[in-house]
């Protein structure tokens, strides 16, 4: 009993010199990663707080709605995929604190839109442009380059500021939403995205430092048509493709699903506020499993947990079941996101790391803009979305078939960077 408990307290010690580690070779890079995330994915999904109100208030179906969030996911996936290659080239610095400029332009003038074309180019084109390019994809470059051997957890706690700036951003546009209505929403979340701007600025130094601390572009590793050639590829497209179709058809519509079975305003816009701070736990936990294991085990997992979440409340709707429902799909809902770039590293080399993961990222929001628009139209089909979380359940299955397809890493993980010199 003495030798476990020596042992449990000598993991302990470990863990935390390992996460102290991280933060004294690039705790300014973590600290752009996490503030970069915490507005840009805190704010992505604030459109389903709205989808209900601004629908009715416009007189628009649901279906219509779904499709400005399918065109700003596809447009947000092309922007990933350009921002990637740029990521591997530049400083990541400058091309975070332009997105979020646009993406203030573009959100904040949301609250004015009347006709539908209006959303399209706000939405859809221009604040998903901007949103592209405060991603996990440049963030997840940066990180994973800067931290070698520890980039799981690196990757992990900046990707916990989505968790954390879903939880907060949400929870405060509910209470907007609640007091003032629909349109503030839009203008609260521009102000918020032009106030990280010149902060991101600021950091820019920092993310120098970064990328000077360490070695010359690598060279080691496959080009994008290279890697296509691979099964390992193809399966890692298609486990993301289906993560995030389930992804953003819950965020899309958790909330509106709520309202429709009588669940009040307030505890219906925190359900998306809550599935962040869920999130934390999940990404941090999957981080730190991927550095021991491989990112494939966690992602596994992700999915097997969502066969049984989806199930759940395919069999329940009560108000208890929904909110179960949201804490444990929001367990899976980052976890995966800082396993791309692991994903990429370990099967193709990081020659290529931006470009690649960003296609990866790509395929993930594009198939994300059909599911948030397929429980759109399933719901103005049937009324309901009894059909989708069938449909849900059944992918999961799939997707823990083709995370297992992806195999086991090739490539062992590189040695963690060392800390930039005074000077």
């Amino acid at each position: 009993m003495a030798g476990e408990t020596a042992g449990a307290s000598g993991e302990g010690r470990e863990e935390g010199m390992r996460l102290g580690q991280v933060w004294r070779i690039g705790g300014g890079a973590l600290a752009l990663g996490f503030l970069t995330l915490f507005v840009g994915g805190g704010g992505r999904h604030a459109i389903g707080l709205v989808l209900k109100p601004m629908a009715e208030a416009l007189a628009w179906d649901r279906t219509l709605l779904g499709a400005v969030i399918a065109v700003f996911m596809g447009m947000t996936a092309v922007t990933m995929t350009v921002v990637g290659r740029l990521a591997d080239r530049y400083p990541v610095g400058w091309i975070l604190a332009g997105g979020f400029l646009v993406s203030a332009f573009g959100v904040g003038l949301m609250g004015f839109v009347e006709t539908a074309w209006q959303a399209f180019l706000l939405y859809g084109v221009v604040f998903a442009v901007g949103n592209g390019a405060v991603s996990i994809t440049p963030v997840g470059v940066m990180l994973t380059r800067r931290f070698g051997g520890q980039a799981g957890v690196a990757n992990s706690i900046a990707i916990s500021g989505m968790g954390l700036g879903q939880l907060v951003i949400l929870a405060g546009l509910s209470a907007v939403l609640v007091d003032v209505g629909w349109r503030a929403v839009f203008f609260w979340l521009g102000a918020i995205n032009l106030v990280a701007a010149p902060a991101l600025l600021l950091a820019v130094r920092e993310e120098r430092r970064s990328r000077a601390a360490v070695a010359d572009r690598p060279t080691d590793g496959l080009d994008a048509r290279e890697a296509a050639r691979r099964r390992a590829f193809w399966a890692l497209m298609a486990a993301y493709a289906i993560c995030g179709f389930q992804d953003f058809f819950v965020s899309a519509h958790v909330v509106a699903f709520a309202l429709d079975r009588g669940v009040g305003q307030l505890f219906a816009g925190n359900l998306l506020a809550f599935m962040g701070l869920a999130g934390l736990a999940g990404v941090i936990v999957a981080g730190a499993l991927a550095d021991r294991l491989g990112p494939g085990w966690p992602t596994a997992a992700c999915f097997v947990l969502r066969v049984l979440i989806f199930g759940l409340i395919a069999a329940a709707k009560d108000p208890l079941t929904i909110a179960v429902f949201a804490l444990g799909y929001g367990f899976t809902y980052w976890a995966t996101a800082p396993l791309t770039v692991l994903f990429v590293r370990d099967h193709f080399g990081p020659r290529n790391l931006g470009m690649i993961s960003g296609m990866v990222t790509m395929t993930h929001h594009i198939a994300g803009g059909l599911g948030a628009l397929a429980g759109a139209v399933l719901f103005d089909r049937e009324g309901d979305y009894q059909s989708a979380f069938l449909l849900m359940t059944a992918l999961s299955l799939v997707g823990v078939a083709c995370t297992l397809a992806i195999g086991r890493r090739s490539r062992s993980s590189p040695p963690l960077a060392e800390p930039p010199k005074a000077g």
